[in-house]
């Protein structure tokens, strides 16, 4: 990984605690503006790096939410065949 790619995803590692912490799910839109205007560059691999962690949050909450799902549906299918 590059100075760029070490940097941007530093920061974006920084920003998503931060939103979590603060429930402020938008805040990386505020960082990305003030990055954009100094390096164009380092707002889109900054960016990147966002919307590749949003991705995997919102994907790791649906396993979560569908792995339960499956477990009380077994579960009830056991249940309803005792």
């Amino acid at each position: 990984m590059g100075v760029l790619e070490e940097l941007a995803d530093a920061l974006a590692d920084d920003t998503m605690k931060a939103q979590n912490k603060l429930d402020e799910p938008y805040l990386y839109e505020e960082v990305a503006k003030v990055l954009g205007a100094a390096s164009t560059t380092l707002e889109e691999a900054y960016l990147t790096s966002m919307r590749v962690r949003i991705a995997e949050k919102r994907g790791r909450l649906f396993l979560e939410k569908r792995i339960k799902d499956l477990i009380a549906r077994k579960k009830a299918q056991q249940d309803s065949a005792s």
